[in-house]
């Protein structure tokens, strides 16, 4: 399949937010570093009748430098080191897809989120799981709408085979007009090819790669690698305008060399302190700087230890509102072991965790 030539950026496109219920969305991933997206996300698994448009104008930007793209994404609630914002720069100006790997709530969902809306760009997101195949992410027919037109049409098809001599006749005629059935109009696209054919410029996010089956990885090379998809009944549909891609994953398992080679890597880890607190701040204005230092300290304290599954940023914000509802006003040891099922979500890693709850609440920024 020929590569789809690079195409310019429109000045002002219409933005045009699709909205599907996703499926089985895992979480709220990275709430600590992105207030809830001004605009809708299109999640695989929702019928066409859910998806509602938004036509409110907007400006697609190109990021002009590594700092112009830091502060974009501080616009838009997100808090990046120096190497995401680098890695944002990057992908929009090469027009590469960029997979963000790391632990499971270090940000990595809300950077696509962050990207599109410092960006200007219209958000569509495939949610991956096991089992997900070409159809529920790239599209289907809506075979229902083709039922209900064969209804209304039948005296249109009753006239059509009128004179037929016989059954291998009438089947020629009717297959004359087979593609009136097969069309765009009875076309339902999931995420990967709305981004495709979107008529204002997209950002496509797939979410947890690493949890779709090898087979459906190997097809996305072709749509990373050329911009296009082909559907059989109508031959290659290429992008109306190349998409951004952000693809995400918790390392549940190896990507393939050739996935990782079409893609720029970013990793993002659990923040320094320093840059925690800095959300706890933004995410929780209310909070004392006390209670905001002993928590982030404590948290820090916490991964430190052996534990199945450490606390992730929206955890960290959980266990300082948590505190606020309960009026503390600090950290000791009793309300460190009274309140670690807010930050912990393992008995094995609670009980661990009670074991050394001076050495948490003792816990200071340095």
């Amino acid at each position: 399949m020929a590569a789809l030539r690079l195409g310019e950026r429109p000045e002002e496109p219409g933005a045009e937010q699709r909205d599907e219920t996703a499926g089985d969305d895992q979480g709220r991933e990275d709430e600590h570093q992105f207030p809830r997206h001004a605009s809708k996300m299109c999640t695989q698994g929702a019928s066409a009748q859910n998806i509602t448009r938004h036509a409110r104008q907007v400006r697609v930007i190109a990021l002009q430098s590594v700092q112009d793209a830091e502060a974009r994404l501080r616009a838009a609630g997100y808090l990046p080191s120096t190497e995401i914002a680098t890695s944002a720069f990057l992908a929009d100006r090469l027009e590469k897809p960029v997979l963000v790997e790391g632990p499971a709530g270090v940000g990595k969902t809300e950077f696509g989120r962050a990207l599109a809306q410092a960006t200007g760009r219209t958000l569509l997101r495939l949610q991956c799981y096991e089992g997900l195949d070409e159809g529920k992410a790239l599209y289907e027919w809506e075979y229902a709408k083709q039922l209900l037109y064969t209804q209304l049409l039948k005296d249109k098809i009753a006239e059509t085979i009128a004179g037929a001599q016989t059954l291998a006749q009438a089947a020629e005629r009717i297959a004359g007009s087979e593609d009136l059935f097969f069309s765009e109009r009875f076309l339902l696209p999931r995420p990967i090819l709305a981004a495709i054919r979107s008529p204002t410029p997209a950002l496509l996010l797939i979410d947890e790669i690493d949890k779709a089956d090898p087979e459906f990885e190997a097809f996305l090379l072709e749509v990373l690698a050329d911009n296009a998809v082909t559907v059989p009944e109508l031959g290659t549909m290429r992008a109306i305008h190349v998409p951004r891609v952000v693809l995400t994953s918790n390392a549940a398992r190896e990507l393939s060399d050739a996935l990782k080679r079409r893609c720029l890597h970013l990793f993002i880890d659990f923040p320094t302190a320093q840059r925690e607190l800095e959300i706890v701040r933004t995410r929780v204005p209310g909070v004392r700087e006390e209670l905001a230092r002993k928590v982030v300290a404590a948290v820090q304290a916490i991964r430190k230890l052996d534990l199945k599954k450490a606390p992730s940023i929206s955890e960290t914000l959980d266990w300082v509102r948590a505190l606020l509802l309960l009026n503390a006003s600090t950290l000791d040891a009793q309300v460190v072991t009274d309140t670690l099922s807010t930050v912990l979500k393992y008995e094995a890693d609670i009980a661990k965790a009670r074991e050394h709850a001076a050495y948490i609440a003792g816990a200071e920024l340095r």
